[in-house]
C-alpha cells in the first residue's frame, strides 16, 4: 500500500515490538505462533516450508475448532496509547481465514487481564489475504487489546495505528521530547522515496539504512526537510542528529528550526514564524552528532529538521523540559 495515500498515515503503529509491545496470550496457536501477530514487515509465503504442526503460515493461527466458542488473542502495548484505526491482515490466509473479527481493549498493569474489557471495534466480516483498514471511534488511553476471531483460523498481521499518550506533566527532569514512546510524532516532510519520516524518533539505533528517513536524489534547487510534533511542549537545549549507516547518501548539513503552534494544521502550513535552534551545520557519515548549545527560543511545540540538499538520517533525539 502507499504510504502516501494511507488512511492512517498521520498516526504511529503502537503494536511494534521495539515500543515493547507483546503478544501475551492466545487461545490457541497450534499452526502459527501469536508472535508473529506484530512483527515488522510484510508477511512471507514459502510453497514448501512445513513444520511438525503442518504448513507454516507467518502470522498466528489456531487449529480448527470443534467445540462452541471463538479463539482470541490478547496484546499488551509497549505504551498506553488511543487506537484510531486497525489493518486486520489476512495476507497469504485464503482457505484458513476467521469469517470474523472483533476488538475489546482495556486498562490493565496485568500481562493477560481477566476483566474490564470493552469493546473498541465491533464484529466484522473478513475476506481473505487482505487488508481490512478499519477506523476506531474512540479517543480513551488503552493499555491491552483482545483480538477475537469467530470461530478460529489465520491472521497474518494486527496493525494498530494511533497516538501514544504518555503522563509527562510534572516531569522535572530532561527527556527526548520527540521519542514516539514519550508521544512525538513526524507529521509531514518533502520526501520519503527511500525510508519513512516515522523511523526517526523509535527507540534504539538504527538497524540499518532502510530504518531511518531517506530522500530521493534532489536534482533541483531546494532543500528536503521533516516536521516533527513533540510529545508535549518544551524548551529544547540539546538534540541528536545520528546517521548511522548513511555513508554515501548522508546529508552535507542540518538545521534545526522551531516553534509553538495550536495544531499539527497550523505548522505544516507556517511560513516565517520557525525561529532557529540550530543554524546550518556541516554532517558527517553514519555518525551521532550532538549539538549541546542550541539557541533559547523559549518553550516549542514543533521542530522542523531541514537537511541540505537532500539525504538520510536514522535518528533524531531532541531533549529538553516538558513545559
Amino acid at each position: 500500500m502507499n504510504p502516501e495515500t494511507h488512511p492512517f498515515r498521520e498516526w504511529v503503529q503502537l503494536e511494534q515490538p521495539r515500543l515493547g509491545t507483546r503478544v501475551t496470550f492466545a487461545s490457541d496457536e497450534f499452526f502459527a505462533a501469536k508472535e508473529r501477530l506484530i512483527q515488522p514487515g510484510n508477511p512471507a509465503f514459502v510453497p514448501e516450508r512445513y513444520d511438525d504442526h503442518g504448513k507454516w503460515m507467518d502470522g498466528w493461527e489456531s487449529r480448527r475448532r470443534r467445540t462452541p466458542g471463538n479463539d482470541f488473542c490478547i496484546i499488551r502495548l509497549g505504551v498506553p496509547g488511543a487506537v484510531h484505526g486497525v489493518d486486520i491482515d489476512t495476507t497469504h490466509f485464503t482457505g484458513n481465514f476467521p469469517p470474523y473479527a472483533s476488538i475489546d481493549a482495556c486498562v490493565s498493569d496485568a500481562d493477560v487481564p481477566r476483566d474490564g474489557w470493552q469493546p473498541l471495534l465491533d464484529k466484522t466480516a473478513l475476506e481473505g489475504n487482505s487488508h481490512h483498514l478499519l477506523s476506531v471511534s474512540s479517543d480513551k488511553v488503552w493499555t491491552h487489546l483482545r483480538l477475537n476471531i469467530f470461530p478460529d483460523g489465520g491472521v497474518a498481521r494486527l496493525r494498530v495505528y494511533g497516538e501514544v499518550r504518555p503522563q509527562l506533566h510534572g516531569v522535572d527532569q530532561d527527556i527526548d521530547l520527540v521519542a514516539l514512546e514519550n508521544g512525538g510524532r513526524a507529521i509531514e516532510c518533502s520526501d520519503e522515496h527511500y525510508g519513512s519520516m516515522k523511523n526517526l524518533n523509535v527507540p534504539g539505533r538504527g538497524m540499518n539504512m532502510g530504518d531511518g528517513w531517506e530522500t530521493a536524489r534532489r536534482r533541483g534547487p531546494g532543500n528536503d526537510w521533516v516536521i516533527l510534533a513533540l510529545g508535549v511542549p518544551g524548551v529544547v537545549t540539546s538534540a541528536e542528529i545520528d546517521t548511522a549507516h548513511f555513508k554515501g547518501n548522508y546529508p552535507d548539513r542540518v538545521m534545526l528550526e522551531a516553534a509553538m503552534f495550536g495544531d499539527d494544521g497550523e505548522a505544516t502550513l507556517a511560513k516565517g514564524t520557525w525561529q532557529v535552534l540550530l543554524a546550518e551545520t556541516k554532517l558527517e557519515p553514519d555518525r551521532q552528532h550532538d549539538f549541546d548549545a542550541l539557541a533559547d527560543v523559549g518553550v516549542v511545540s514543533h521542530v522542523r529538521v531541514s537537511v541540505f540538499p537532500d539525504g538520510g538520517v536514522s535518528r533524531v533525539r531532541l531533549y529538553g523540559r516538558p513545559a
